[in-house]
């Protein structure tokens, strides 16, 4: 390893936070809010909210090039560059560099990172949508994966901290598949989504409806401390200046340093949890500077990883002992296996007809969602696959950017820049993942990163039952614009984007179960027999559902750190 000298801190932490982004946030706030003395590590740079946000207020003639896509940054982020969005000039600055932070796929992985603090929290997709009761059942009711430890009402309460805190618009609508929430008012639908709702409910009969999205968006007059209401540009990836949406830059971090109790050190690589045979604990990690490659241990009495699903699950496989030759709690061999995420290829457009007259105001970072409706029982089951699917869609009027193909010029070109265009509307599936024990990842220590750590190797791939889903999702989507009666229905099928890790809901690889023979971490989120290492990113979930995962993560991490405090308080982890 490419080191300088080990340093050994003499100074004890209560608890350790692995990343800072939208889980390592929360448990920060938590942790400092009961009191107890927190490190938290990054390993990426320091980015400070506002002042950290280089392109929040730029309009496109402001960008190089009109925006387009430099030579450095096709040739440095060829992975990255798969999303398109992770690569534009106007947010590339919160991914990686490919050829500074590789990585190695057997099949094709598409790893999309940031690494700075606030992490995702600044760059994510913002829909939140509680998990249903039947989503925590669902591995027990097909056999596929493994049982939850828990069940809807465990976490509902979390569910409910979490929503008030960061701020979520929506609305309730007492359907099974979506439970209710604590929302502030919705964005609204504009003319033509309210029109495509009457005909969905109108035309079909199996429970399907079409909902305000639900963003992590303030809106109301309920105050965020520290935060503005959404003002409506949708720059939302570039770093929102006025905290109109969460993100733990603007939000959990502040309200973590707040109390005191948090010591925030970015640049801070954790590569390994050190583990003591004696009393059975962890006692801290490894760290290594990312800019000096100086070596450090940091001591505490409880670790939470919030790293990531790869980057936590890689911390555990790095943490090898005598007792763990096989990482830290794998004692089930299921660390680094059961990597899920969305997949999100394939959807359906259309162009709308009439509605000239109908504007609307400011740029709405969310339109409609439509939850799940397939396989929930009696005609609703499908005889091809298991589990289902959302959409997240909108509809929109083009604008002033169709000068870009106009042949008019002078008076009439600039007259007809000054009208709206004409309406189109558009939606795309996310579906759910099996858990499926190949998908998995492994550790190279051939190759080797610029600190001396192994490169991660993805062997991943989505199977029969997705695709067989994939196919029902685009059909779908095409008889419901269909039912509207909206004019060149396409279905969208983008077979480049039919690969895991381009929805970026990476998970699954350290899951949550009842027995320590098949899973890594119990009920509480605790590592089976490593009782105060918690994981509760990505890498704790044991099945994906369609919906976005972030706000399971939140309130997941809320409850393990009450669990933690408490056990703390109780003299449970006596490793000092």
């Amino acid at each position: 390893m490419t080191t300088n000298s080990k340093i050994q801190t003499n100074e004890l932490y209560d608890a350790i936070v692995i990343g800072s982004g939208i889980s390592g946030g929360w448990a920060a706030k938590e942790l400092c809010e009961g009191g107890l003395k927190t490190l938290v590590l990054e390993r990426g740079r320091m980015v400070k909210h506002i002042e950290g946000y280089p392109t929040m207020n730029m309009d496109p003639w402001d960008f190089d090039n009109r925006g387009e896509k430099t030579k450095r940054i096709k040739e440095r982020k060829a992975k990255q560059d798969r999303t398109g969005y992770t690569t534009s000039p106007a947010s590339e600055h919160f991914f990686v560099d490919d050829i500074d932070h590789p990585y190695n796929e057997t099949k094709r992985f598409d790893w999309m990172r940031g690494y700075h603090v606030g992490g995702r929290s600044i760059t994510w997709g913002r829909h939140c949508y509680r998990w249903s009761a039947r989503d925590f059942e669902e591995n027990k009711r097909d056999g596929n994966g493994v049982d939850w430890p828990i069940r809807y009402n465990d976490i509902a309460p979390w569910y409910d901290k979490v929503e008030e805190y960061i701020g979520i618009q929506g609305e309730n609508m007492d359907i099974d598949p979506l439970p209710n929430g604590k929302y502030s008012p919705p964005f609204g639908f504009n003319c033509v989504e309210e029109f495509l709702a009457e005909k969905v409910a109108e035309s079909f009969d199996d429970g399907r409806v079409i909902a305000h999205a639900r963003t992590a968006h303030i809106t109301g007059e309920k105050k965020h401390e520290g935060r503005d209401k959404c003002q409506f540009r949708n720059r939302c990836i570039r770093g929102c200046p006025f905290g109109g949406y969460f993100s733990s830059l603007s939000s959990t971090l502040p309200a973590a340093k707040k109390t005191g109790n948090m010591v925030l050190r970015p640049n801070s690589i954790v590569h390994e949890i050190v583990y003591d045979d004696k009393t059975k604990l962890a006692t801290g990690v490894k760290v290594i500077d990312a800019n000096t490659k100086e070596a450090t241990v940091y001591n505490a009495k409880i670790i939470f990883s919030c790293a990531s699903a790869i980057a936590t699950a890689s911390i555990l496989m790095q943490s090898k002992s005598e007792r763990f030759p096989n990482g830290l709690g794998n004692d089930s061999g299921e660390l680094g296996h059961n990597i899920m995420d969305h997949h999100l290829s394939v959807g359906a457009s259309a162009q709308v007809e009439g509605y000239e007259e109908q504007y609307y105001k400011g740029r709405k970072p969310a339109g409609f969602y439509i939850p799940r409706f397939r396989n929930l029982g009696g005609d609703t089951d499908r005889k091809d696959y298991v589990r289902g699917f959302g959409y997240q869609g909108g509809a929109s009027r083009s604008n002033w950017q169709r000068g870009v193909a106009e042949l008019s010029y002078g008076k009439d070109l600039k007259d007809e820049l000054m009208k709206p265009g004409s309406w189109s509307i558009g939606m795309r599936g996310f579906g759910e993942c099996l858990p499926y024990h190949e998908n998995k990842m492994t550790l190279d220590y051939d190759n080797l990163d610029q600190w001396g750590l192994p490169t991660v190797t993805f062997d991943v791939e989505f199977k029969e039952n997705e695709k067989k889903m994939k196919k029902d999702i685009q059909e779908e989507a095409i008889a419901m614009l269909k039912a509207a009666g909206f004019k060149n229905v396409r279905g969208n099928d983008n077979p480049n984007m039919f690969f895991p890790g381009l929805g970026i809901h990476e998970m699954g690889t350290a899951r949550m179960g009842r027995d320590p023979k098949t899973s890594v971490l119990n009920g509480n989120n605790q590592v089976h027999t490593v009782k105060n290492v918690y994981v509760t990113d990505g890498a704790c979930m044991t099945s994906a559902a369609c919906q976005n995962p972030s706000l399971t993560y939140m309130a997941l991490t809320a409850r393990a750190a009450k669990h933690a405090i408490k056990q703390l308080k109780n003299n449970k982890f006596n490793n000092a």
